[in-house]
């Protein structure tokens, strides 16, 4: 078999082609490093620090190629032809591109994602503000209207009877001054009728208790627990002070509103025989505080929370306050809204 010499892709002839090297001087390789390090530092510094992370990269593979390229003839490289020095430079040349080609496309994808991400964090921050005022609105507009069937029912409903109850008297009188034996039942008729006005004003006072009472806030948490001692076998106290004024009068009713559910569920079930209620203002705010010494909240398990806690919970982040609910030793239970400076 006959063998023939491997062609020279380099330079097209089928000649050897010398390519010696020797060990370029250590100071040759320093002052190269220190060039590459100084042009590249010193276009960085005129463009402002703003050098594009291509050109860097670009910069960067011309000169060490131009430094390697010294480098050899400086040791005593001698080429065949001098289209391999420059096949060699231009190989190396265009790995460096393509990889500063490579990173430039990967910081512009990092730079892509990171103003996407950026941008979708703005407009779900925004959606969520969004959907706090809307649902701030949503409770708001069920208070107004509350208080509007409140006031209807005082005002109208309740004037009503009150008339009704005033005529069946004067009837009662007459009746009874003429010794008819229908007297009996009219003032049983007038009886109903005043319960009737009890009961509608109780309805009223619910619905709009802040205004009904017309003493504000601590007005109507005194009022809620006379009442619920009245009603209940539970003795509800008020510890709060006398007066404490507040402008925001959704914020007011909302807290009224917690209470109203805690004292609500320390009875229903906590089935608590004392509750007190506590309002204080303090330097950063308002803490409302409702205790009772019921059975206690369940310890931490995988019962879902009941839905009162979820509501009042709510109405607390709605009007931008915090709130907790914490059991209390072996029995009780302790209700806590605390409400930024208002």
């Amino acid at each position: 078999m006959t063998a023939f010499p491997a062609p020279d892709l380099t330079n097209g002839s089928t000649e050897p082609h010398t390519d010696v090297r020797k060990a370029a001087p250590g100071w040759l390789a320093v002052t190269g490093v220190l060039i590459v390090l100084g042009v590249v530092g010193g276009a960085d510094y005129v463009t402002g620090h703003e050098l594009l992370l291509s050109t860097f990269y670009l910069m960067v593979s011309v000169l060490s190629v131009g430094v390697w390229l010294v480098g050899d003839l400086a040791s005593g490289a001698v080429f065949a032809r001098p289209f391999v020095a420059t096949w060699n430079s231009a190989i190396i040349l265009a790995f460096y591109v393509i990889v500063a080609l490579l990173i430039d496309r990967l910081r512009t994808m990092q730079r892509n994602l990171e103003v996407r991400v950026r941008d979708r964090t703005l407009a779900l921050t925004e959606e969520m503000a969004e959907r706090v005022r809307l649902e701030r609105e949503i409770l708001d507009a069920g208070e107004r209207e509350r208080r509007r069937i409140g006031r209807d029912l005082h005002d109208s409903l309740g004037q009503l009877l009150t008339g009704t109850a005033l005529a069946g008297q004067a009837v009662h009188q007459r009746l009874a001054d003429g010794g008819s034996a229908e007297a009996s039942g009219v003032a049983r008729v007038v009886s109903l009728v005043e319960e009737a006005i009890e009961m509608t004003r109780g309805l009223a006072r619910g619905l709009d208790p802040l205004e009904m009472e017309g003493g504000g806030l601590a007005q109507g948490l005194r009022q809620l627990a006379a009442t619920t001692s009245a009603l209940t076998s539970t003795r509800c106290t008020y510890l709060g002070a006398e007066s404490i004024a507040i402008e925001d009068s959704v914020v007011a009713t909302h807290l009224y509103r917690i209470a109203q559910e805690a004292i609500m569920n320390a009875i229903k079930h906590g089935r608590a025989a004392n509750i007190s209620v506590d309002l204080v203002r303090h330097d950063n705010g308002l803490r409302l505080t409702v205790r009772d010494d019921g059975l206690g909240i369940p310890e931490s398990s995988g019962r879902s929370v009941g839905m009162g806690l979820r509501v009042m919970a709510h109405r607390a982040a709605v009007m931008g306050g915090s709130f907790e609910v914490r059991r209390e030793g072996p029995r009780g239970t302790r209700v806590t809204c605390d409400m930024p400076s208002i």
